[in-house]
This record gives structure tokens, C-alpha cells and sequence, in this order.
């Protein structure tokens, strides 16, 4: 089997994440199919040590730099999370690399006939990020990755992740209002939902929540017997020396303190990187050696794109993949904190199953000189004239652009050498404006999602 017809076996599944229909027609599966699908797979779930991580922002973050942390240690490290910003090989990582669209295509090749016989014994097929959760933990499982750290995909109680029986650590991120149409429509469902990746007796790290949401964990963890680490009360950190390139940070916390540099800006990647140095020392308690000069190291060499990562200097361009109205306030904050007298010209584009009126509120507060509103080519994107819109009716000046590439060659042609330029509103959107600049190859899939239609180069 070739890559492509790979990819395209998978996306030819019920691919959640790429449905138009509102939320709340969904269907939300419970674990019992892919639970099968393990099982007649081996259980492969259960043979990689695990750490389980969820949250409404910043676990993607939170997982790369504890992977990254575990490999400049010596060890073997998988790491999966979702959704991918170029390429679905992206999803799946093995020690800091996706794995090969020739590993990709043997793993559909031999888990296919599995899911088919699923549906022979009247079982309803699989999902597509059932089929990459089981690819993931199967590779992992094969290939002897001491560590997987896995990110969920949404939620956590009904997310297909969420069959590891005995993680070594759970996490919970920041958690705020999104997807609520599915997950709840109060921080309280939210948090409920997500906390049900805690396991009886199992070792909790939270990061610092509103306390509607610290109240729901606080009281699952006690109900289960859980360890529960609050990185709110046990952890402080200063901001330090900071440029282009990344920034400086000390971090205080359960009898330890780091002086640390990241590639990562944002103020709130400080807070994430309290939730991945409390994991760490949560799994040095558990035995798992990770000396000092690799948790430095690790950090100096994460990588995370897409997320307030400058992609040019001259005018300043940032893509964030900022998505819902807390990441996209948690933005504002560090852009008026790293570049307070900029001019701004703002590149925004949203996806379905998000509250764009108060995304368009909080990402207004930059105050941009001019606003460019498109769409990515996503089957979840948003008619960009709807947000037109809502930036008008902020008293914005707005220009509707056909895309995010054609909106960022736009904003290079009339901002000044000292002006910044933001892409954000989707992941999808920073994906596109990388793809221009960076001259990077992705995958190109029919509007349906259900085809790859091309792989750039």
C-alpha cells in the first residue's frame, strides 16, 4: 500500500474532526469499539508506560516538552497528538520525528483487515482518530518506546485516548469554555468531562484553573484516590531575558528551581512549562531518571510549531493557532507584553464549533491598524464574510481575502519594517501562512476531507 492510499483509507472513515454539521449532531462515541479494536490488536495501550494529557489549552505544548525533556535523557519517546498542522504523519512521532509515510502505510495495511473484521461481527466501523489512537499505540508498542505521551484528542471521558488503564501521570491544562456544544456549556461539565482520563490511585498534575473547574477536579481526584499536584499552588515563575529566538524563565516549585530557556514565546508556555516540570518530577518519584542537564537541554530544544512562533522578523509575522476566546485573550496578553508599540495588522480566520462572536471581542483588544478575514481550506471553516462582520461591528477596517496565503502576501505588501503582523483564529490558518514562508510540503485534501487530493512541495 502507497502513503497516499493510506491517508486516504483513513480519512475515508467518520472523520470527526473535519464534519460541518453542528456540534450537537455529532455522534459521541463511547470506548467500547475502539476499546475492540485494541484488544484484537494485543492491547498495545498497555504496554508503554504513559502519560495522559488533557485540557482546552495548552497540552500539545505541555506534551512536546515533556517528550522532548525524556529523549535528551536517553530514552525512547512517542508522542501522540492531534491535529496535525502539515502532514498526518505528524500525529504520530517517535523520537522527535513523524514516523515514515512507509511505517505510516504498513501500520493501515495491517490494522485494516482488524477493523474490517470489527464490521463482519456487526461492530460499526471505526472512526478515523480511533484508527490513528490504535495506530499510535500499536507503533509505540512495537517499536519498544520506553515512554508515550499522548495528548487527547477532545474531552477526555468519551476521547478514544482515554483506554490507557494505569498512566504513569495525568494531566489536566487549562480549561475553559470550548466545544461546548459537546462537551457542556459551563466550565464545571467541561472540567467533569475532561477529568475522566483520572484513574483510581493514579498521580494528577493540574495547572492552575478557575476555580469552578479546580472544585470538579479536586473532587474526582478524591473520589479516585488520586495524587493531585496543583501547579497553581506549588509553582511560581519569572519571566527572564527574552528575544526572537525564545525566552528565559525561572521556575520555583516542590522543592526545586530551574533556570531554564525555551524556543517558545508566550507567557502562558511559562505556565505550561510548570505542568511538564511537575510531571517530570512526578516521574522521578516513580524511579524514572532524568538528570538536570537534560531537562535544560530538553527545553532548549522543543519544538512546537504554530503556537506564537515568529515566522519572520522583518515586519514581525507571528501564527498562533489560538482558537477559542481564553487562548485567544491568553494571545493578546502576550502580544502586548513582548510588543506593546507595534502596529498590528491582524490575519483571522475561525473554524465551526467555537464562539467567533467572542473570539472576534478578545483578539479586537490588539487594537489592529487593519483586519484581513479569510478562510483556510479546511471543511470546518467559517464564511469569512459572517466575520466581517463581527470585526465591523467593532469598528474595524476589514478586507475579506480568499486565503490564508494570499492574506499574509497581502499584509508583507503594505506593513511597515517595525509592524507586526498576527495569523491566528485556527490552527489551520497558521498552518497555511507556515506553508508560504516556510516553503513547507503538506497535504492538500478534497473539501469533503475525505481524500488527499496532493502533497506539496
Amino acid at each position: 500500500m502507497r502513503y497516499d492510499e493510506a491517508v486516504n483509507r483513513v480519512l475515508g472513515l467518520a472523520d470527526v474532526e473535519r464534519f460541518r454539521d453542528p456540534a450537537h449532531s455529532r455522534p459521541r462515541y463511547d470506548l467500547s469499539r475502539i476499546t475492540e479494536l485494541l484488544k484484537r490488536m494485543g492491547s498495545p495501550q498497555d504496554r508503554t508506560p504513559t502519560v495522559h494529557i488533557t485540557g482546552s489549552k495548552g497540552k500539545g505544548s505541555t506534551a512536546a516538552m515533556v517528550a522532548s525533556v525524556l529523549s535528551e535523557c536517553g530514552y525512547r519517546v512517542g508522542l501522540f497528538t492531534s491535529p496535525h498542522l502539515h502532514i498526518m504523519r505528524e500525529r504520530i512521532q517517535i523520537e522527535g520525528r513523524p514516523i515514515s509515510p512507509d511505517k505510516f502505510a504498513d501500520l493501515v495495511e495491517r490494522l485494516w483487515p482488524i477493523a474490517e473484521g470489527m464490521t463482519q461481527d456487526h461492530w460499526e466501523f471505526v472512526t478515523t482518530f480511533e484508527m490513528l489512537t490504535a495506530m499510535a499505540f500499536k507503533v509505540f508498542a512495537d517499536t519498544k518506546q520506553d515512554f508515550q505521551i499522548v495528548e487527547v484528542g477532545l474531552g477526555g471521558k468519551l476521547d478514544a485516548t482515554n483506554v490507557v488503564t494505569n498512566p504513569m501521570v495525568s494531566v489536566l491544562t487549562s480549561i475553559s469554555l470550548d466545544h461546548t456544544e459537546i462537551l457542556g456549556d459551563t466550565i464545571q461539565e467541561i472540567a467533569r468531562d475532561k477529568a475522566g482520563i483520572i484513574r483510581s490511585g493514579s498521580t494528577v498534575v493540574t495547572a492552575l484553573q478557575e476555580p469552578a473547574a479546580m472544585e470538579i477536579i479536586r473532587e474526582v481526584c478524591q473520589a479516585q484516590n488520586a495524587c493531585l499536584i496543583e501547579t497553581g499552588e506549588h509553582w511560581q515563575y519569572r519571566l527572564g531575558d527574552w528575544d526572537l529566538s525564545g525566552q528565559g524563565f525561572t521556575a520555583t516549585g516542590q522543592s526545586e528551581k530551574w533556570v531554564l530557556w525555551m524556543p517558545l514565546l508566550g507567557l502562558y508556555q511559562i505556565e505550561n512549562a510548570c505542568s511538564a516540570l511537575a510531571i517530570l518530577k512526578c516521574l522521578r518519584q516513580q524511579g524514572v531518571s532524568i538528570p538536570p542537564a537534560a531537562v535544560e537541554k530538553g527545553f532548549q530544544t522543543l519544538s512546537w510549531p504554530g503556537r506564537f512562533e515568529i515566522t519572520q522578523a522583518r515586519p514581525t509575522v507571528i501564527v498562533d493557532g489560538a482558537h477559542n476566546p481564553y487562548s485567544l485573550r491568553r494571545l493578546v496578553e502576550s502580544v502586548n507584553h513582548y510588543f506593546p508599540d507595534r502596529k498590528r495588522l491582524l490575519l483571522f480566520g475561525a473554524s465551526y464549533g467555537h464562539d467567533v462572536k467572542a473570539m472576534v471581542e478578545e483578539i479586537c483588544l490588539i487594537n489592529p491598524e487593519e483586519v484581513f478575514v479569510t478562510r483556510s481550506r479546511h471543511p470546518r471553516a467559517i464564511d469569512p464574510e459572517t466575520i466581517v462582520q463581527l470585526f465591523m461591528g467593532n469598528g474595524f477596517r476589514v478586507r475579506l481575502i480568499e486565503s490564508p496565503a494570499t492574506g499574509i502576501k497581502e499584509g508583507l505588501g503594505v506593513a511597515r519594517e517595525n509592524d507586526l503582523i498576527l495569523a491566528t483564529g485556527s490552527l489551520f490558518v497558521a498552518a497555511e501562512v507556515r506553508e508560504l514562508l516556510k516553503q513547507i510540503p503538506s497535504e492538500v485534501y478534497s473539501d469533503s476531507g475525505n481524500m488527499l487530493l496532493s502533497i506539496t512541495e
